[in-house]
């Protein structure tokens, strides 16, 4: 296995709050896609999407990305094809009010053994009735764990076109980091769409089809809402 690391240098050109950061890149990514025929497709259909992103870095210490200075943000995929398209077409993208990219870096990931997995932006798990999974409206771990294997199982499956059957969750501790929900915003016209997250600390087991879920998770995001940034992770 292998997963494709795109990392992006942006040059803003307006100021950018941290709260509308992953709304502001996922919707330059977005446009990005639909300008090339071979992504299009990617762009318009509704399910697994196989990327993931995060934020903005360095954050400012007042949450607020200052215009005139540049940030890098990563864009992680299982399908290097993806990848490669979109490290042209984000540069192509100049008449973006917000920020451009100035220049991109591509890395191949070799799959490696994980001992632990953090989630650096919130990790969403819908509950049902347009809730998200919190301790404090569901607070059942054990769903959460089996929500978290099924979803990485789908994206594995998904891509590789490679069914799979676990004999047991790939997860085998995992350890909630926050006091409060997380979130992330995304605009809608003229009103906030709020997703509610947690981050964790996550060990996998060590066979070998724990750690495949384990790296589809660095490759394309934990849980839900990965295109609009939820779900990036790092490794130990």
């Amino acid at each position: 296995m292998k997963y494709f690391e795109l990392i992006c240098t942006a040059y803003l050109k307006d100021n950018i709050s941290f709260k509308y950061s992953f709304d502001t890149i996922s919707k330059y990514i977005s446009f990005s896609m639909f300008k090339n025929e071979d992504i299009k497709e990617l762009h318009n259909q509704t399910g697994l999407k196989h990327y993931v992103f995060n934020s903005f870095s360095p954050i400012e210490k007042d949450k607020i990305y200052k215009k005139g200075n540049s940030y890098q943000f990563t864009i992680r995929s299982l399908d290097e094809k993806f990848i490669d398209i979109l490290s042209k077409t984000l540069r192509e993208n100049i008449n973006n009010p917000n920020f451009l990219v100035v220049e991109t870096h591509k890395k191949t990931i070799k799959q490696f053994l994980i001992l632990e997995l953090y989630s650096v932006t919130p990790v969403i798990l819908s509950i049902g009735n347009g809730l998200y999974w919190s301790m404090d409206r569901d607070g059942d771990m054990v769903r959460l764990i089996k929500q978290l294997h099924y979803n990485l199982e789908k994206k594995y499956q998904a891509f590789y076109k490679e069914p799979i059957k676990s004999e047991q969750n790939f997860i085998h501790s995992l350890e909630l980091k926050n006091k409060y929900p997380q979130s992330i915003y995304m605009k809608k016209g003229n009103n906030d769409v709020r997703f509610f997250g947690n981050k964790f600390r996550l060990i996998p087991h060590e066979d070998e089809l724990s750690q495949k879920l384990a790296f589809t998770a660095l490759a394309c995001g934990i849980g839900e809402k990965n295109s609009f940034g939820g779900g990036f992770c790092v490794w130990k």
